[in-house]
């Protein structure tokens, strides 16, 4: 077991809708060297991790989490949200195989293992 801090990160925006998907992974890019990081994704922010997104004029948002999940950062949905908003818990096709559709225990597990928590939120 590493002796590296834990910081989670919660976040409510989708992706387009603000920049908060963009400071989120900056905040995990920076805090890898010192931190273990994770990720929950909760109400809007479900939209983050979509495959296939395209946008013209902004980062795409899928690509930058699914880089962060593939370095070792612990991405996190919540279920309940997640088929709210159309996508399957049980298997997710929408997602990379990284980031994981789970539930509000892996928060809550998250919050109690962590030094650190940062909401990124409205």
């Amino acid at each position: 077991m590493d002796n590296l801090k834990t910081l989670t990160i919660l976040l409510t925006d989708g992706p387009y809708i603000s920049e908060y998907a963009e400071i989120a992974c900056k905040i995990a890019n920076a805090a890898m060297k010192d931190y273990n990081v994770n990720i929950f994704l909760y109400m809007d922010a479900l939209h983050i991790p979509k495959l296939g997104q395209q946008p013209q004029q902004f980062p795409n948002a899928g690509r930058l989490f699914s880089d962060l999940a593939e370095r070792g950062v612990k991405i996190r949905a919540c279920p309940r949200c997640a088929m709210a908003r159309g996508y399957c818990p049980e298997d997710c096709k929408d997602y990379p195989d990284s980031i994981k559709i789970t539930s509000l225990y892996d928060f809550q597990m998250m919050i109690a293992e962590s030094n650190r928590v940062i909401s990124i939120t409205r």
